[in-house]
């Protein structure tokens, strides 16, 4: 697949730091390509979300309906750092992995966009690594981008 065939591009996004810099990058190759950009954010269930998060700040998880709306607000706010109003945002519930590549498979996307970071113990235990799940099932072409901090 040449990269001029590339229209659509999935950014899946968690509340990880790491976030920021995924969606920096996947967004600055889907634009070099003039591809159409998504982003989406998978909730799987507050109680993953209790223990998985537990840093992330004063997000409400009383309910789904919170716990949504506090979702669209993470996307909408990364829209606005990547300064373009076209991008679609998109939040579904269900399993990371699996909610991902139906999404990518809607979209007739073209590129599934990712970081890989290292999990704590217990988040492997509980979700295991999600990226290496979704490269493992897809046939679309990915671009995982690797977070960790380098060593200079």
């Amino acid at each position: 697949m040449k990269a001029n065939n590339i229209k659509k591009v999935l950014i899946a996004l968690d509340y990880d730091p790491t976030a920021k810099k995924v969606a920096e990058v996947g967004f600055a190759m889907a634009k070099a390509m003039g591809a159409e950009i998504t982003l989406i954010h998978v909730i799987v269930d507050l109680v993953t979300y209790s223990l998985t998060y537990l840093n992330m700040g004063p997000l409400q998880l009383d309910s789904v309906d919170e716990l949504k709306q506090a979702s669209q607000n993470f996307l909408d706010k990364v829209k606005r750092h990547l300064g373009d109003d076209t991008i679609l945002t998109v939040i579904k519930e269900g399993e990371f992995a699996d909610i991902i590549l139906e999404t990518a498979k809607e979209l007739d996307a073209d590129c599934i966009v990712m970081g890989s970071h290292s999990q704590k113990w217990l988040e492997n235990i509980l979700i295991g690594s999600v990226t290496e799940e979704v490269l493992r099932k897809t046939t679309i072409p990915m671009f995982i981008i690797p977070t960790k901090k380098r060593d200079k």
